[in-house]
């Protein structure tokens, strides 16, 4: 039964130190801006549409309130006055960083 242990622990951080991810809209517009952003490149709105994580239309909503949460950073692209990058917000890496802990530590305690 140490399943369900341990998939309550990550819940339980879920809902207390990550209460902006509301959706899994939400998480997966956060991890491919994450992970693109630790590739090296940046995402950018278009490339983001791009990945059809859902609707345009849901990604403009979900992305605007995650950046007016400060969750998401949008910084001007050097190069091209138009775009933009899209960054995780450095207070937001360190929570995911603590997540990625919770989630580890529940997966050597309680996953076979």
């Amino acid at each position: 039964m140490t399943l369900f242990a341990g998939l309550r622990k990550i819940r339980e951080f879920e809902r207390l130190r990550l209460p902006f991810l509301k959706s899994v809209v939400d998480f997966d517009i956060v991890i491919e801006i994450g992970y693109e952003e630790e590739c090296g490149q940046p995402l950018t709105l278009k490339r983001l549409y791009l990945l059809k994580v859902c609707s345009p239309g849901t990604v403009r909503r979900k992305l605007a309130g995650l950046i007016s949460q400060g969750i998401v950073i949008r910084q001007p692209h050097p190069n091209d006055r138009r775009a933009s990058f899209l960054l995780i917000a450095p207070a937001t890496l360190k929570l995911i960083g603590k997540y990625s802990n919770v989630v580890a530590s529940a997966a050597s305690l309680h996953f076979e």
